[in-house]
Order: C-alpha cells, then sequence, then structure tokens
C-alpha cells in the first residue's frame, strides 16, 4: 500500500487525527524532497480533514494549493483529487449548480486520464446533485447506471454508498418506508466495511434520516432500519456480484 492509499484508507475508517498527523508530515517531507506528487497528495488529504470538520473555507484553500502545486508540476493527473475536493466544498455550501458543472468537468478530466473508476465515483455524487436541483429523472438514471457498474465491476466497497443513493432517490420518490429500510442497509454496509461515510455523503445521510424519521416516527424508522439491515444485496438491489477488485473507487 502507498503512502497515499494508507492516508485515504485511514480517512475512510475515520481516524481524522491520525490523517492530520500523516498528511502534515507527507506534506512537508515532500516539500523538502521536491516531490509534487507527494505534496498534492498530503494537501488532499488535509482538505478531506478540513471537509470533515465543516471548515470549508479551509478546504477549498487547501485543495487551491494542491491544484496550483499540481498545475506548476505540469502534472494533469495530480489536477484530479484537488478538483474532486473543490466540487464537494461546493456541494456541501449548497450551491449545487456549481458543483454539478464542477463535477461534470472531473468526469470529463478522470475520462481523459483513463481512470474510470474515479469516472464512478464522480457520477455518483453528480447523481446526488441533481436531486438537489430537482432533476429527478436524471439522477434516476445515473443512479441506475452507478448501480449496474458497481455490480458489474465487483466495486464492493462501494455498496454503502449505493444505499445512500438508493435512499435519496427513494425519499424524492415520496416511499419513506423503502427510504428508511435504505438507510438500515447503509449502516450495516458500513459498519461492515469498518468504515464512514465521506463528508458529503455524511451529510446527505443525516439529512435523509431526519427527514425519513420525521416522516414515520421513531419507533417506526427504527424498525424499518433494522429490516433494511437484513436485507442482501439482492434483496436490496436486485443484482448480485460479478467479478472484480474490490476497491472502492478512490482506489483503496
Amino acid at each position: 500500500m502507498t503512502n497515499g492509499q494508507h492516508l485515504r484508507a485511514t480517512f475512510r475508517r475515520g481516524d481524522t487525527n491520525a490523517v492530520s498527523r500523516m498528511a502534515a508530515g507527507q506534506v512537508e517531507r515532500s516539500q523538502a524532497a521536491g516531490d509534487p506528487a507527494g505534496e498534492v497528495e498530503g494537501l488532499y488529504g488535509l482538505a478531506r480533514v478540513a471537509l470533515r470538520n465543516q471548515e470549508l473555507d479551509r478546504a477549498a484553500e487547501l485543495a487551491q494549493r494542491a491544484l496550483t502545486v499540481a498545475q506548476q508540476g505540469g502534472m494533469p493527473r495530480l489536477e484530479e483529487r484537488p478538483r474532486h475536493v473543490l466540487a464537494a466544498v461546493a456541494r456541501l455550501s449548497g450551491d449545487y449548480a456549481r458543483a454539478r458543472d464542477l463535477y461534470e468537468a472531473s468526469v470529463r478530466l478522470n475520462r481523459e486520464l483513463g481512470q474510470d473508476e474515479h469516472v464512478h465515483s464522480e457520477y455518483h455524487n453528480l447523481a446526488l446533485v441533481e436531486l438537489h436541483l430537482g432533476n429527478v429523472e436524471r439522477a434516476r438514471r445515473l443512479i441506475e447506471e452507478s448501480r449496474e457498474r458497481v455490480f458489474r465491476d465487483g466495486y464492493r466497497d462501494f455498496l454503502p454508498y449505493l444505499g445512500i443513493a438508493a435512499a435519496a432517490l427513494a425519499s424524492a420518490d415520496r416511499d419513506v418506508q423503502l427510504a428508511a429500510r435504505l438507510i438500515g442497509l447503509t449502516g450495516r454496509a458500513f459498519a461492515d466495511l469498518g468504515q464512514v461515510p465521506d463528508p458529503d455523503d455524511a451529510r446527505e445521510l443525516d439529512a435523509l434520516r431526519i427527514r425519513v424519521e420525521d416522516a414515520l416516527g421513531l419507533d417506526v424508522f427504527d424498525a424499518e432500519c433494522v429490516i433494511g439491515a437484513g436485507w442482501t444485496v439482492m434483496r436490496a438491489f436486485g443484482r448480485a456480484w460479478a467479478g472484480g477488485t474490490g476497491r472502492h473507487p478512490d482506489g483503496e
């Protein structure tokens, strides 16, 4: 596992303090060694910590620093993760129109770079942004396409994010019972992986819980979550796992 992969895996486990220490050390070492790739990775890690802490201005500043390092080094591949963070900042700020533009640009960049796994991840983010913009049918199509890729390519670590997207779509369709069950499935999937949601998806999940619990009442909501937590992927999504590496599209 590379230093970057270790940083990302630690972040997904929710150990924010460890990520801060590791990322800050990597930035310092990389600057001293003239290693732009390592510096970008470290700044990206710090920016994600800022996102998780809801420090959006700091996240944007760190991501912009990383983007500048990548651009000065003439390395388009290094621009991708900083641009991803800037899109997440727009999304968490509620500027969904800007977030959509940035995610679509990120999709194009990742296609040019041949990074199909990142293309997949950004389409997931784009689908949730489209729901916020009221574009339910486009979101539905993107979510269905994401589901097909996850099971076809074996992105097993992406299962909880499928749950978030499906629950958000069910809520938009006013099927709050299904939304509650999918929230239950999502919680179990994260626990099975020993992970916590990415910051922007964590915000989505928290908002869904509040909205669906208000609609159903606490006792019914909890009972429906328990049902969903016991679902198989076939019961939830009508799919079975095919091949693939099982890696999350971020590369861990």
